[in-house]
């Protein structure tokens, strides 16, 4: 578990050197009172851990550019992966304002060492494409996502993929969240593709998306709240938190209609990871609390298998009803 004293922690992701695992964390202070005024203070902190439960917290990686730039707000979620140079590089939201209205992209820094990171100069590297993804004013909702961009490599050696939070061009205004796709050779130039999902699943976006294995079965992980559920979904009852759907390939297609819930709305941004037994187990941080409070800390981990054909993750309640 990691809470910090004088700062609210929330989305998540991983990098593993071999010896240490590396927590990269969004971060605000506590000091602004309420919560939801984080995001547009949000930075990118680090920390590590032999064991994922014990964690020292070791510096921060980026933050807001001086404006006008494409993160001159704030730099929010993303993911971290090694090319074949050795070289480390870090997947990010960059986050500015356009009348208003909250724009993202997503650009990238690079590290030899996972400790000290610079920022590409050529960011963003990745913008929504208005062929298949909403743009600003192109709906009523209250910003353009692109976001969480979640990197892996082509299980065929044909360069990387990544996943992003998006929204489709198409559909009701509640309903058109989607996995949105680019392509690269090598993590640098990226080529935007059509989302491999479909709008109207029930979300209004798909947030902090993962594809990982259990029990050599694959699924991918997204988080969304009940109130960016669709009407039609939440007229069913359903709960938000961290959801899973199995998939054949990483890069989908993906039924996000037949999502499941993983965990209630207690966890989110859920993350699986191998720790050194090789036990696949879910990091997430704590959302609500029983009295609906934010926590905003980090879970301990949580081992997670099959029961049943069911994703269960260990010493979780039962959400509620899909």
């Amino acid at each position: 578990m990691l809470r910090l004293d004088d700062s609210w922690l929330w989305d998540f992701w991983l990098a593993d050197d071999g010896d240490r695992y590396h927590l990269f964390f969004l971060f605000a202070a506590r000091a602004l009172g309420d919560e939801h005024r984080r995001h547009g203070q949000a930075a990118i902190g680090h920390a590590v851990s032999e064991d994922l439960r014990n964690w020292e917290r070791v510096g921060d990686v980026v933050a807001a550019s001086e404006a006008p730039a494409f993160d001159d707000v704030a730099t929010w979620t993303g993911s971290v992966v090694q090319g074949p140079d050795g070289r480390w590089w870090l997947f990010y939201t960059g986050v500015t304002m356009v009348d208003d209205r909250v724009l993202q992209t997503i650009g990238a820094a690079t590290s030899t060492d996972l400790g000290v990171w610079r920022k590409l100069p050529a960011s963003p590297l990745v913008t929504a494409d208005k062929r298949w993804y909403e743009r600003l004013g192109g709906g009523a909702w209250h910003e353009e996502a692109w976001r969480d961009p979640w990197v892996l490599a082509d299980p065929g050696g044909n360069g990387w993929h990544m996943l992003i939070t998006a929204r489709a061009k198409r559909g009701p205004d509640d309903d058109r969240g989607v996995i949105g796709h680019a392509h690269s050779p090598d993590l640098h130039r990226w080529e935007v593709r059509p989302p491999l999902s479909e709008p109207g699943s029930g979300f209004g976006h798909l947030e902090c998306p993962q594809v990982a294995a259990v029990e050599g079965r694959q699924v991918l992980l997204f988080s969304c709240l009940d109130p960016q559920f669709s009407a039609a979904r939440r007229g069913t009852g359903a709960t938000g938190g961290i959801l899973y759907v199995p998939v054949n390939a990483p890069t989908g297609p993906f039924d996000i209609a037949a999502a499941s819930p993983l965990t209630s709305d207690a966890f989110y941004c859920g993350r699986i990871v191998q720790d050194r037994s090789g036990q696949p187990v879910l990091l997430a941080f704590h959302y609500f609390d029983r009295h609906r409070q934010f926590q905003g800390e980090l879970s301990d981990p949580m081992p997670v298998g099959w029961e049943h054909g069911e994703l269960k993750a260990v010493g979780l309640a039962r959400p509620g009803p899909a």
